[in-house]
């Protein structure tokens, strides 16, 4: 039985039970839908998509919604290729990615978003049908679900970053879905999908399979934000206003980005001396903490261990969009703080002669619809080169230390991989991101974002003394650029899960420089005149 006919016999045999949440906001009440709910909008928006001549490929917009599931639980049990588009991409990014669709399905969100982009017209989706559940819901005579398409197929289309700014859609496999959500069943431990709550935004793979797909598959319930609230990787969607939502939603599970990992950390040191079920109830609203991963981007072990003193273990993986996400996880009993755990058991990992990370296994994708110099190498025994170097212990558990194009190389030959210096920066008190450069540098620069209640002057001397303290003098950052972090420079500077898009700060951090260059000639001409009349 295909995942999707799992799901659905889920909501057949279960019917009055919850399956989605919708949290309160002060505009909207609580919103909550049953599996027979679920059932009855999905046939009749499939029905919909029949009417329409069942297109080949449909893009999806909208924010995490009900209709968002809804979508996409009708295109594959349809068996028809998905392409989730952010809400958070610029027009040009949206029509990368939309052009080549037959029709998109839009909410209340997505509707508004197409608006934003094209106000003039839409010029490029053909069709838009938009989804809401009430409407859904008030067909009184649903038809009946159609068959699931059988066979493999190419089931989603999702973006990944490339070396322009149109992102490069990743072709994912029914199949390997099918491997990788059956991996994952096999070393998550039972119950722990009970309740799933979303922080992040579906258009991403990761968050699709790990708060959708592992819960509606464990008879679980998805909780959703209240509409409207930003998410995290969105403009005003930073970690902070996410807390007061975690203790209402009464999560089972959490995946976390590793600025949210930072602030459980700073929750938890406010809250020192508090038993562990008060803190678990203080933050999670229960009194266990809920099962907690982590990945998109390295988190700091020795934050990982810090949170490990509280009694809150995360669980770091790795993954990768051409792999249908992840590849390797640490998890309960089996869990290395540094390292992103072991790989899931249908996947295969060895090392190259330079130290790159290869990947094999029935998860992997079947290409990408555009051409990228950054694309990911498949050879002909089926081994994929990761880009990432990395080093597998003797009990098979995988460090990542960084990305193979990023290895700086400085004026004076040394190398350096700059992701895993700038995780061991981030575990500084008050440091939420940092990003260090260096290429053809005579010193290692550091662009530092800080808790905006933070000093850069006072975070200055730590990081200094941090760097004499723990780092070797080729990976101590000399020259420190230190700015508030604001959900303003998160989306300018970072993608969606994390990432920083390196290229930009470094533009961002000259254009700084230039100006600062031109104010301080601007005062020594006004102090000459002043001197001078």
């Amino acid at each position: 039985m295909s995942f999707i006919d799992e799901i659905l016999a889920g909501f057949r045999s279960e019917p009055d039970r919850t399956v989605l949440e919708v949290l309160a906001s002060e505009e909207r009440p609580a919103e909550s839908y049953r599996g027979r709910e679920l059932l009855h909008a999905i046939a009749v928006l499939a029905a919909r998509l029949q009417a329409a001549g069942q297109p080949a490929r449909v893009g999806v917009l909208a924010a995490n919604t009900p209709e968002w599931v809804v979508a996409d639980l009708s295109l594959l049990s349809l068996g028809v290729s998905e392409v989730p588009v952010p809400l958070a991409f610029s027009a040009a990014q949206a029509r990368s990615l939309l052009e080549h669709t037959e029709l998109c399905l839009v909410d209340a969100e997505g509707e508004r978003r197409l608006m934003q982009w094209w106000p003039q017209g839409n010029p490029v989706v053909r069709r838009v049908l938009r989804v809401d559940m009430a409407e859904l819901l008030a067909c009184s005579r649903p038809p009946p679900l159609p068959q699931t398409r059988t066979g493999e197929w190419i089931a989603k289309i999702i973006h990944t970053s490339g070396t322009t700014s149109a992102p490069k859609g990743v072709m994912i496999r029914s199949g390997g879905l099918e491997s990788l959500l059956t991996s994952l069943r096999r070393v998550i431990p039972p119950g722990t999908h009970s309740r799933s709550l979303s922080l992040v935004p579906l258009s991403l793979l990761i968050e699709q399979v790990s708060a959708l797909y592992l819960a509606l598959l464990a008879g679980g319930t998805t909780v959703f934000l209240p509409r409207g609230k930003p998410l995290l990787g969105e403009a005003g969607g930073v970690p902070k206003a996410m807390m007061p939502f975690l203790p209402i939603a009464r999560p089972s599970c959490l995946t976390l980005t590793p600025s949210m990992v930072a602030a459980l950390l700073s929750f938890c040191q406010g809250m020192e001396g508090l038993e562990r079920t008060e803190l678990c109830r203080g933050l999670f609203g229960r009194p266990e903490a809920p099962f907690l991963t982590c990945g998109g981007a390295p988190t700091p072990p020795e934050m990982l261990r810090a949170l490990a003193a509280f009694g809150l273990d995360v669980y770091e993986g790795y993954g990768l969009s051409e792999n249908s996400s992840v590849v390797a996880l640490n998890t309960p009993g089996h869990n290395k703080p540094g390292t992103v755990g072991r790989p899931l058991e249908h996947v295969e990992v060895k090392l190259a002669p330079d130290g790159e990370l290869l990947i094999r296994g029935r998860s992997l994708f079947a290409g990408y619809t555009t051409r990228d110099p950054s694309s990911c190498r498949l050879d002909d025994k089926g081994w994929l080169s990761t880009g990432d170097i990395a080093e597998i212990d003797a009990e098979g558990f995988i460090s990542i230390r960084g990305r193979k194009k990023n290895v700086i190389i400085t004026a004076h030959g040394r190398n350096v991989s700059p992701e895993w210096v700038e995780a061991r920066y981030q575990g500084v008190s008050g440091i939420e991101r940092a990003v260090v450069f260096g290429d053809g540098l005579e010193a290692l620069h550091g662009f530092f974002l800080v808790d905006p209640g933070v000093s850069p002057a006072h975070v200055a001397p730590q990081l200094e003394a941090f760097g004499r303290e723990h780092l070797s003098e080729v990976e101590r950052v000399e020259v420190l650029h230190i700015y508030p972090a604001t959900p303003e420079m998160y989306q300018r500077l970072f993608t969606l899960t994390g990432r920083p898009r390196r290229d930009a700060i470094w533009a961002f951090l000259q254009q700084s420089q230039d100006e600062q260059q031109n104010q301080d000639r601007q005062q020594s001409r006004d102090e000459a005149v002043h001197i001078n009349p």
